[in-house]
């Protein structure tokens, strides 16, 4: 396999090696393509993750599990959120 890199990856590549962080070009290109493999994965399960946790949702309105939504509702979400992130901010649990 031919692999051409743009002069500007080629200088980075050139410079791990040069720290010595990496032997060789190949090295520096393998972790490359095992951090891009890494983030896929990683990618790929948070969709699952999601779609699972929509699935959820769907279910629990396919069995009526429901609320109406409603200004209260809507502003009671808001509030809960900003004390759970002023929680934070201060270094509290919620």
């Amino acid at each position: 396999m031919n692999v051409s890199l743009t002069p500007e990856l080629e200088k980075y590549v050139d410079s791990k090696v040069r720290s010595g962080m990496y032997h060789t070009a190949s090295e520096v290109v393998r972790e490359g393509l095992r951090l891009l493999k890494e983030r896929e994965e990683l990618h790929q399960q948070k969709l699952v993750d999601l779609r699972a946790a929509v699935q959820v949702g769907i279910d629990q309105a396919d069995r009526g599990d429901v609320v109406p939504l409603t200004r209260e509702l809507i502003e009671d979400v808001k509030r809960r959120g900003r004390e759970r992130q002023a929680d934070r901010k201060s270094g509290r649990k919620s």
